[in-house]
Formats: structure tokens, sequence, C-alpha cells
């Protein structure tokens, strides 16, 4: 897939706000700091379109970026952050889970992990959550040239023996790096194929 274009729409934390779902959409989450601002400005190609910070926990909104005025990313706040307030984390928590629940345009959700790291608990359970709810997921490793080759396919073997304690398979597995453009390829691939077979939901919107 080229990318032609890409453009920040709209920020909020009212899933009534939200464009209308007729374009397919592709959320991307994971816990904060993980390099998630960093991996969609790679994706598409611009340097500044996803804010970065050295700051964990800057996403606190839903942002929608449009693509080729065909498709949806969705940059959602990140989860795990300590320092939110635990009023601010069960909102946050709360409106996440309503736009990945019940978002018609919803394709696949994009869930960043660390590659560098041990599997995180928190990373766990969040997949668990999604195979709950029966939302389609794909991992996405990040911050691989961080280290060797063979330490990332280590940490990506022990992330899928975690899962496989609670899934029957391991979903389809990314493995990127930012500054190398690593993975750019494979994930827009994935992406483009996806949008062949979209057709636009019936949809009702919210109160």
């Amino acid at each position: 897939m080229v990318i032609k274009s890409a453009e920040f729409v709209c920020s909020n934390t009212q899933i009534s706000k939200l464009p209308p779902p007729v374009k397919p959409e592709y959320a991307f989450i994971g816990r904060s700091n993980v390099g998630k601002s960093s991996l969609i400005n790679m994706l598409t190609g611009k340097k500044g379109l996803a804010k970065t910070s050295q700051t964990p926990g800057k996403t606190q909104l839903i942002n929608h970026f449009l693509v080729n005025d065909n498709w949806y990313i969705v940059d959602l706040p990140g989860y795990g952050y300590a320092r939110a307030s635990k009023t601010k984390k069960a909102d946050w928590n709360k409106f996440i889970q309503q736009y990945l629940d019940k978002r018609e345009s919803l394709q696949c959700v994009m869930v960043l992990v660390d590659s560098r790291l041990d599997p995180q608990k928190i990373d766990i359970e969040f997949c668990n959550w999604l195979g709950e709810k029966g939302l389609s997921f794909v991992l996405v490793f990040t911050k691989a040239d961080k280290q060797s080759t063979v330490k990332t396919d280590q940490s990506i073997a022990k992330f899928k023996r975690a899962l496989l304690e609670t899934f029957d398979e391991v979903p389809q597995v990314f493995i990127t790096s930012s500054e190398e453009h690593t993975g750019r390829d494979e994930i827009l691939g994935f992406i483009g194929s996806v949008n062949q077979n979209f057709e636009v939901p019936d949809y009702k919107t919210f109160d």
C-alpha cells in the first residue's frame, strides 16, 4: 500500500462525536511508552502526525487519522500509566472499552507490545479481554532495533506461550522498529487486504 495522504481528523472522549463509521478503522493501543505515536508516524510517513512525548500517558483522547481518504488509524490512550488518578483511569477505561466493543467499523485492534520485555500482566489481561469480546486483534512488537533479533524472538515466544494459556491459537504477529521502518510494508499490506473486504455497516448513533 502506498500512503498518499494522512491527516488528523478529530480527538475526543465522547463516542457520540466520532466520525460516522463508514470507513474501516484500525485501533492502535498499548501500554504507555510502548512507542505508539512513533509507530503511527512511521506507518504514515508523516513525522509529526501523532504527537510523541517523553511523558508516558500523553494520549488521553481517541484520535482519528484519515489515511488515503479511505481508512482510519485510531490512536487510543495507553493503558497502565500509574500517575493518572483512579477516577481518570476508570473514565479512560470506560470509553476505550465502549469504543472497542461498540464501534461498528472497527476492523482490527493493533495491540502494541514492547519487544524488550517479558510478558506483562496488563498486556495479557487486555488480550484476554479482547478475546472474551470476540474482537479481532494482532500483536505488534515494537522497538525491535533496540536489541538483537534473537532476544526479540525469545520475547515473542514467551508472550505467545503466555497467551496460549487462554487462547487456542495466537493471533498474527508483526515485528516493528520505528527507527528502521521494520514491519511497515507488512502492516500496511495486512490493512490493505482487510480493507478489500470492508462493507459499510448498519450503524446507530450514540445518545
